[in-house]
């Protein structure tokens, strides 16, 4: 029995019995090629920086014993944190967080404190620090078993994987230490976005529209947030500017948020951005933000209550957005406002009713979105509202939060459960 006991235990650190609860099994031994489930989770991508300069000096055995001494640093918290480790990429660990993005933003968090402590360590044995980058992604995805009959693996498939993976390499970019995709941002609790700013669109391969990427700077020291915090408009009006191309603007906006922080590294790639088009006309970013989102075949889901909604919903974001740029009275554009979180609610009970009727497995995420969405939207009233500030930044604050949640929910997570209703 005490072999037993071992066996079990020496197989838990292969495959989590985590893992096995999420595909419904008892133990590894039930485990068939070809298992799976599909379930909203949120993923964590992580890797050291300049790994390879960190290990070519050191041998192979000093090599395993350093990237075991930084893995058994993190992997704890990611338990602690409700995430299972879903694999290591020798020294890159990816995580899935079941339960909520609440608990891969505080793992971050809390890995990037440990990570300082664990430098304090290296700096008195004499080795230099390390640092490292982390991506998050929320939405659906398949969990399950591959491979073949004589080696399998238990993993995790879905475009949500792959936009985590990148995301976690554009922190090399703007040298920042944790970036989250929109689909996170939009699914945190709202006191987690405190400590968010917008940083940029990137366009994924085998999506049609870019994804907004947002920087978490919790994690940066007291000063260094406090700064952030203070020239957050600021920051986020210099980045509408330049996505619009209003590059002069963005420039001295820029140029002033560096004043104020000089350390702000972010602000320092985009000033880069805006002297690079000043002298050669390149425009380093997404441009798309200046079209404007036209309703078609791709947002329909073939019910005319939903499709109709959604409709009234994008015309209504649309004819804000003019309405701002055109400078029409503030208590017309309070309208608009009201007029959509009033559609909004009312769409949201009309398609949670469908989803209860038909049993829908992932019904308590996809009203989770549908909350979510009213405390955030309410939460930027104030500065939709705000005649002082620039007609840009207002309507660039429309685009990465109404426009870009509208599309996604229909073209996701409604999409998800029009195929789900489909296969019934």
């Amino acid at each position: 029995m005490k072999d037993i006991r071992k066996l079990i235990s020496s197989y838990d650190r292969f495959v989590p019995h985590s893992l096995l609860d999420l595909l419904n099994k008892e133990d590894i031994t039930d485990i068939k090629l070809g298992d799976q489930v599909e379930m909203n989770i949120t993923v964590l991508f992580t890797d050291i920086r300049d790994f390879t300069t960190l290990s070519e000096g050191l041998t192979p055995q000093e090599n395993f014993n350093f990237i075991n001494s930084y893995l058994s640093q993190m992997e704890p918290l990611i338990s602690v944190n409700n995430g299972i480790v879903d694999k290591y990429i020798g020294d890159a660990i990816m995580a899935i967080f079941p339960d909520s993005p609440n608990d891969a933003y505080r793992c971050s968090l809390q890995m990037l404190t440990q990570l300082h402590i664990y430098n304090e360590g290296r700096r008195r044995a004499g080795y230099q620090d390390v640092r490292i980058g982390i991506g998050l992604n929320t939405g659906l995805a398949m969990i399950g078993t591959v491979g073949g009959y004589n080696r399998m693996d238990a993993t995790v498939i879905s475009d949500t994987v792959n936009l985590s993976s990148r995301i976690e390499s554009l922190t090399k970019v703007y040298g920042l230490s944790l970036l989250i995709a929109e689909n996170t941002y939009h699914a945190l609790s709202l006191e987690y976005k405190e400590w968010t700013r917008f940083v940029d669109r990137v366009l994924v391969k085998g999506k049609f529209k870019p994804q907004s990427i947002y920087e978490v700077f919790a994690g940066d020291d007291k000063t260094t947030r406090a700064l952030k915090v203070s020239t957050k408009k600021m920051f986020e009006e210099a980045l509408a500017n330049f996505h619009y191309k209003n590059i002069d603007e963005a420039k001295s906006l820029l140029e002033a948020c560096l004043k104020i922080n000089k350390n702000d590294s972010t602000a320092r790639t985009y000033l880069e951005r805006c002297h690079t088009y000043l002298e050669t006309g390149q425009h380093i970013g997404s441009s798309e933000l200046q079209d404007r989102i036209t309703w078609g075949k791709r947002f329909l889901l073939n019910h005319d209550v939903i499709d109709q909604q959604h409709h009234d919903l994008v015309d209504l974001s649309l004819t804000l957005i003019e309405s701002i740029e055109s400078s029409r009275p503030e208590d017309v554009i309070k309208t608009l406002i009201g007029k959509i979180v009033e559609l909004a609610k009312r769409h949201f009970l009309t398609e949670e009713g469908l989803l209860k009727k038909v049993d829908y497995p992932h019904f308590v995420y996809h009203k989770q979105q549908h909350d979510l969405f009213i405390s955030t939207f309410s939460s930027i009233v104030e500065e939709l509202s705000d005649p002082t500030l620039s007609r840009i930044f207002r309507v660039f604050k429309v685009q990465i939060f109404l426009i870009d949640w509208l599309v996604n929910h229909t073209l996701k997570e409604d999409r998800n459960f029009k195929k789900y209703i489909d296969a019934e």
